[in-house]
This record gives structure tokens, sequence and C-alpha cells, in this order.
């Protein structure tokens, strides 16, 4: 049997890229316990068999499976890689070699336990590579060595030795150790098989009926304990002492009681801070934003805070005009710049940058893992990216006060000082899509995927090989879903001079990143996805949707942090090299969940999966048909969002209602709002209590539910502006201090303090709030069950007038005359009543008369 191959210094020296000193090597493992001590088994990785040209399979085969390689190589392979060198563990063999070419074997069967073995002797090789012959007369007396046969000897018996045995059977044996009782009991000859009578009887009545049998000792009867199991441990003698105990005792209890080293000037400055106290419960106005350098009437599309920089916050606006507007006003539109805007807190007046875009952005997303990467949608159908790394200085600075620390005091306006640089800041673009390959209208979501996972073309969910967040989902109203993927795509081919040359003649702006412009104009979905109606020709229109992995992105705040402040240091930023990990093998995920909503803008809201499927009769990939689909709201869905706190519940607003649903559970909505009096517009989970969620209305209200208060309706309204809300989003800034960001149709965005009531959950509140959702999940069932119950009662009904009605056509011809002879003597029965209570007949005349019939 082989030994076992000593992997673990090998990976030692590969994680910590360190060379031991020449006194702490190891001595290198060789084959000497299976008679070959020359052999010593080696491990080598696919980057070595491509430098030494040993390939598995292609340099070395089954017939051909040895290499000769030179000394001078390895000593090479030594100065580059150093311990990382799959020939470290055998150096001490190689420079003792005494020739210069060794002899490495590939090992197929791993007969000494890795993939190659090194041979380190030059008699070793040339018994390897020149086996001797043997003799002829060896070979004879080979082929006459009788084989050897297996000859029974069947067992021989033994007298039985006594070794203490039976004393053992006869100790555990049981035996008689008292006495045994006998009873006689006779009756009299003449009383069998007489007959018995019991009856009742007093037994207090009667004299000695009642005998009392009360438990005593007996002398005759003892119980003695033969065996008893005690378990034992030793332990050492314990003492008590005390010096000082009630002192020390008071300290430690003042110390739980309140923190000593508390400052109560500082802590009292934050409570006066915060506005309002503990019993408000509506929302304060904090600071507003407006656009007074624009020319044209703006409304705000979409709302982002700044995951890293507080007191950042970004929002695209666009023209509010209709479709036909658009269309008359298309040359005077494209003199309007389309922007992002940056706002801070330290400025309300002038946006501290500017992104620009080819047409109006209507959503877009910060990337997860680096701050600094912008992902948005346009009116036209395409994706923008941008890159504002070379701008990040300049937005950290703006915080108040100038300071570069987490904890910032954020100050009402009046006391806010004007900064002396106040020049507007345009950045464009690095990339846009194709629009010949892309979204045909308007994108209304974009969502970055998480850097768990990445996705191929047929949906297919594997290990991310970046690390970072690459892949982007967006959703438009050509009624189709794409996937991005920010990499590219093809390896690099060499280009002829001529084409090199052109490309060196057109100069790329200096202000614009290269980070994506291997994307620009070029850059094609990786796959789409149709959400088909079915028989129909027609396709469901999405507006909003949310992926499993949505909530996760809540919690990745410290992770985006951590990695900003590496970049900071110097090291180099992943996204500047994004062709580096797509040489690494995808490895498949199992048990991933591949299945997301979808709000449409029928009011639909839908749960499918973005796998692709083959076409039995086509045999092309297609998109599955929906798992569920419901109608529950009256008008386009403007939110599909998954709660911060219960990974598999959504809310869903659009039209007038609202409606929190479960994943998994097919029957329908746990909560569903009856209409309200105006139509709801926008809506957002609160980011800290669990049973608390926001809705805009387009009256300029916003509804605020408690599902702790209240479950059919909102726990209060309050006005915000005078139009429609457009978008919601709340931010936390401290554990003490909330925000929440409402835009509205006329471009003003709106900063509002959460107060204390809507941002610190009760005791329990997230378990009494996943009770809630599960007894709504039990009554779901039980209506279902209910349904079930109906419907079989309806249909045994139908079957048993079905089968009335099969009677009466079987009915015989006589029971048909007897019935119609039935119904008109009764006929005639109420004839004459009615003319004798008339008056009109008779007595005599009435019998005459049946007498005639």
């Amino acid at each position: 049997m082989a030994p076992k191959p000593q992997k673990r210094k090998r990976t030692k020296h590969a994680k910590t890229k360190m060379p031991l000193p020449v006194a702490e090597e190891a001595e290198p493992l060789n084959m000497e316990s299976m008679g070959h001590p020359e052999i010593y088994p080696l491990v080598l990785t696919t980057k070595t068999q491509e430098i030494f040209n040993c390939r598995v399979d292609e340099d070395v085969t089954e017939e051909q499976p040895y290499k000769l390689i030179k000394k001078e190589d390895i000593f090479a392979d030594f100065a580059n890689r150093a311990a990382v060198s799959d020939f470290y563990p055998v150096k001490k063999i190689v420079q003792e070699y005494p020739g210069d070419e060794l002899l490495l074997v590939y090992d197929r069967d791993f007969k000494y336990g890795l993939n190659f073995y090194l041979i380190g002797t030059e008699e070793g090789k040339e018994n390897y590579l020149n086996p001797p012959e043997l003799p002829e007369e060896q070979e004879e007396y080979k082929d006459h060595i009788p084989e050897e046969t297996y000859i029974y000897k069947p067992p021989i018996s033994k007298p039985w030795v006594s070794l203490g045995s039976e004393k053992e059977i006869e100790e555990e044996s049981v035996k008689e150790s008292t006495k045994q009782i006998t009873y006689m009991i006779s009756r009299k000859r003449s009383e069998f098989g007489a007959p018995i009578k019991f009856s009742d009887q007093n037994a207090s009545s009667v004299k000695d009926a009642y005998i009392e049998c009360t438990a005593y000792p007996d002398k005759n009867f003892t119980l003695k304990q033969l065996e008893r199991d005690v378990g034992m441990q030793v332990v050492p003698q314990i003492k008590e002492t005390s010096t000082q105990t009630r002192c020390v005792e008071i300290a430690l209890q003042q110390n739980e009681i309140m923190n000593t080293f508390i400052h109560d000037w500082k802590c009292l400055a934050e409570e006066e801070g915060t506005f309002g106290d503990k019993t408000d419960t509506h929302l304060k106005e904090y600071q507003s934003f407006t656009d007074l350098h624009s020319l044209t009437e703006k409304m705000i599309t979409c709302v982002s805070w700044h995951p890293v920089i507080y007191g950042l916050i970004a929002v695209s606006v666009a023209v509010r005009l209709s479709f036909e507007e658009r269309v008359h006003f298309s040359g005077k539109l494209l003199l309007q710049p389309s922007l992002i805007l940056f706002w801070s807190f330290s400025d309300p007046i002038h946006p501290q940058l500017m992104l620009e875009s080819p047409d109006d952005i209507f959503c877009f997303q910060f990337c997860p893992t680096d701050p600094n990467i912008i992902a948005g949608g346009c009116i036209n159908g395409q994706v923008v990216m941008w890159d504002i790394t070379a701008h990040a200085d300049r937005i950290e600075n703006i915080k108040a006060g100038g300071s570069r620390s987490k904890k910032v005091t954020l100050k009402p306006m009046f006391l806010l000082e004007p900064e002396s640089n106040k020049e507007e800041m345009y950045i464009r673009h690095c990339a846009v899509s194709s629009i010949e390959s892309g979204h045909r209208k308007v994108i209304t979501d974009i969502h970055w995927l998480p850097d768990t996972f990445e996705i191929n073309r047929l949906g297919n969910v594997f290990e991310n090989r970046s690390g970072i967040s690459c892949q982007l989902v967006t959703c438009s109203a050509d009624c189709t879903i794409c996937f991005w993927d920010i990499r590219p795509q093809k390896a690099v081919t060499p280009q002829p001079q001529a084409e090199k040359k052109k490309e060196e003649s057109i100069e790329i702006p200096f202000d614009i990143p290269s980070t994506f412009l291997h994307l620009d104009l070029s850059w094609k979905p990786l796959s789409k996805i149709r959400l088909s109606k079915g028989e129909t020709t027609l396709d469901h229109c999405p507006t909003k949707l949310s992926l499993s992995e949505d909530n996760l992105l809540y919690k990745a705040q410290e992770k985006i942090l951590a990695q900003s402040k590496a970049v900071k240091a110097g090291e180099m930023n992943p996204y500047q090299n994004l062709e580096n990990a797509l040489n690494n093998i995808l490895k498949p995920i199992d048990d991933f969940c591949t299945k997301f909503f979808v709000g449409t803008e029928e009011g639909e809201v839908i749960y499918t999966d973005w796998k692709m499927e083959r076409d039995p009769e086509t045999g092309r990939f297609m998109t599955k048909k929906p798992v569920s689909l419901y109608t529950v709201h009256d008008g386009a869905v403007h939110t599909v969002q998954r709660s911060p706190f219960y990974k598999d519940i959504i809310l869903t607003v659009g039209g007038w209602n609202v409606a929190i649903w479960k994943e998994g559970i097919m029957t329908g909505p746990l909560l569903q709002s009856c209409c309200a009096p105006k139509r709801y517009t926008s809506g957002h989970w609160s980011l800290t209590r669990p049973g608390v969620f926001y809705i805009g209305r387009e009256d300029g209200y916003i509804d605020i539910w408690d599902l702790l208060e209240k479950t059919h309706e909102p726990a209060q309204s309050q006005n915000i502006c005078i139009t429609m809300i457009m978008y919601i989003k709340p931010w936390t800034f401290s554990a003490k201090q909330q925000f929440i960001a409402i835009a509205d149709y006329y471009g003003t965005l709106h900063i509002l303090e959460i107060p204390w009531t809507l941002s610190h959950p009760s005791t329990n509140e997230v378990s009494s709030i996943s009770h809630y959702f599960e007894r709504e999940v039990k009554h779901l069932e039980y209506v279902e069950q209910r349904k079930n119950i109906r419907e079989q009662e309806r249909r045994e009904m139908e079957l048993e007038l079905e089968k009335k009605k099969v009677k009466t056509f079987q009915k015989s011809k006589e029971q048909l005359e007897a019935e119609l002879k039935m119904d008109y003597e009764s006929y005639l029965e109420l004839e004459k009543n009615i003319l004798s209570n008339l008056g009109l007949t008779k007595v005599k005349d009435s019998k005459s008369y049946m007498e005639f019939i």
C-alpha cells in the first residue's frame, strides 16, 4: 500500500509564498517503503505542466508516460516562483543529481499516491528507460513454476479448559432467597356447580365486610443489595475566602446600571439635536432640493442615497412631457442635457455632481461592490454606465465641516456656511449599450446582481468568478427582461496593423474614464426574457421586478465601505481589469432559487423563472411559463420590493391598493388593502421596523402603515406636497436619526426626519410580525380548503340533479297516467271548494256534479 502523500508543506508554502530557510527543509518523500528509494512522488499543477510541456493526455500519455526535464529549467523555475514551485519539495534531490536531465513519469493510476513521480538516480532512470531482459533459462523456469493451491484443514476438537467463566455465570444466575409460601383453598362438595348470584352490598353496614390492608415491614423477608453502580470523580478541595467583597459587588452593580465613562454634556447635545420627542408620530420637514438652473419643467424619476458618503443623495430628472409632446419638441430636447444630480445637505442650491446621459434617465442604481460605478436606464431603452472614481475626493469633502469621519453632525440650513467652490461639475458617461440589441422602450427598473453569483446565457447559476458585481438585470415597457454583463465576452484577438493605427487616431476625451470603453455602443444583453401570456401572441409588460437576493443589498453597506477603503489604500480597482477572472472555471451552484417577482403595467403580479427550457417541438431554448399570476392591482404596479427583515415577504404597490405576498404561497396575497381614495404611486419598507412601510399617493399625501397597530388601513396619513409623489427612499443616518426622501412630480426632493415611534422597533416586533404572517398563511390555507369543499358540494348537487332528470324520463306509462289522474282530482276538489265558498253551487249539486263526472 502506497503511503499517503504529504501535501501539508506544499500547501503551506503556496499560501504564505515565503521560502523556508534551508535548515528547516524537510527530507523529500520517497518510496523506500515500497522498495523504490529512487522514486519521489510529486503534484504538478496545470500551470507547471504548461511550463515544462508535460500536460496530461497531450505531452504525456498512457503509451509514453515519461518526460526528460533539464536541471537548468527546474533551477529557473526555482528562481521565478521560489517555494511556490511544484519541484520545491525535491529541491535537494535536483541539486545533488549528477546528470543534466531528470526523468519525470506520469502516474496515471496513482500507484505512488500522486499524479507524477521523479526518478532521482541515474541507475533508476536507465532501468526505467531500458529495463533489463531476463535470461532464457529464467523465463522458462518462470513458466514452469506451479501455482500454489489452498488445502482445507478441518478444525480438531480439544478438551475444554476452565478459565473461571462458570463462576461468573453462577454469580449472575438468579437464586431463590426466601421460602415459598403454600396456600390451600377448600370448598364443600355440595357447592360445586351451584349457581352464583352477585349483589351490591354496603361494606360499612356489614360486620367484617370491609378489611383494610395496610403496609407493614415483614421480618421474615429482607432484600439485600448485591451490587450498586456509583460514579465518582476526584476534585480538589474548595475554600471560599473574601476580601472587600461587599465594596466590589457595589462597584460592579453600579457599572451594570450606568456607564460611568459617558459624556453627559455630549449626550445632552445629541438629544437636543433631534427634532421632536418619543411621542411624535409625524414626519418633520428637514430640507428640500430643487434644480433652479433648469430651463424646462422636470420631474424626479428615481432617488438613491449614496451607500458610503453620508448626507449625499442622487436623483434623476426627466422632462414633464407626454409621448406626443416629446415627439413635437424633440429638436429642442436635444439641446437640454439629461442629468443625474448629486445633492448634499451642506448645499441645498448647487448640485455637487451632474452625470450626463444620452436621454432622460428613469431608473439608476449604485454598484453594490463599488459606489463609484453607477448604472442607469434611459427612456430610449439604452443602459448607461458612469465611473466617478476620479471625483470621489470632491464629493467626500462636501460633507458638513469637511470632515472625513463617519460620525457627521447634520446641521439645519440656517447654520450652514456658504462654500466658495460653486463650479458646476458635469461628468460624461463611460459607456452606453447598443440601440439595435437592447430595449425598444423606456427602461422602468434596473438592479445589480450580488457578487455571490453570476448567470450564463441560459439562466444557469454559477459562483462569481470575479468576486465583484458584474451583471445587471433590467425590465422595460417593450415586454422584455434583459440580463447584462459588463465584462468583455470574447477574447481579444490580435488586430491588423492598419486597424491599430486607425484606433490610435481616434482620440478619447481626457475626462472620460476607460473603465467600460469596451462596452460603448456595442454592449448587448447576455440573455433576454419575454413574459408570454400563453395562448395569445401578446406578452406581459413588466414595470418593476424583485430578485430573491435583493434583501442582501440592504446589508452590504459595511462591505462597500471596506472595499472603498482598500481602493484608497493603493490596491488596484477590480473594475479596471475585468478580463482576469474570465479564464476561471465556472462552478455551478446547486439549489439556487432562480424565481423572481414581476409587476406589470396591467396590475398583475407574476412569479416566474429566469431559466430557459428547451421547446420539445422546435428544440429552441425558450422562457418558462410563469409559476403563478394574480391580477390584484387595478393599475400599473409601481413598487415590487422585498422586506429587509424577511427575505420571502414582498410588498407590491399599484393602482388603488397595496398587497403583501409570501414567496412559496400560491393561493394569493397575505394582505390586500381596500381601494384608497387616491391612486398609489410609490412605496417602500421601513429600514428599521419590520411592520412599517410608506405609501405615496397622487394627491401628495403619504400613508404610513403599521401592522402592529392596524392591518386593514393606514395608521396615519400626512400631506407632503401638492402634487403627485414619484419616489420614496428612506435612509438611516444613525441610531437616533433617520431620514426619508420623497420626490414629487414638480421636481422637488423633500427630506423629512422620521420620528422615534416609526424608526425604533418595539420589543419582539420581528417575531410578532412573523407570527402575523404565519397566521395569514394558515387563513389562506383554510379559505382554500373551504373553496375545495364548496366546489365538491356543488359538483355533488349537479350530479343529483342530473340523476333526477334521468329518473323522470325513465318513468313508466302507468306511473305517468296515475300522476296525471291525481293532479286532475286535486284540481276538481279545489274547484268544488271555491264554488261552494262563493255560494254558486249546493252540496247536492256538487254531488251530482261529481257523479256526472
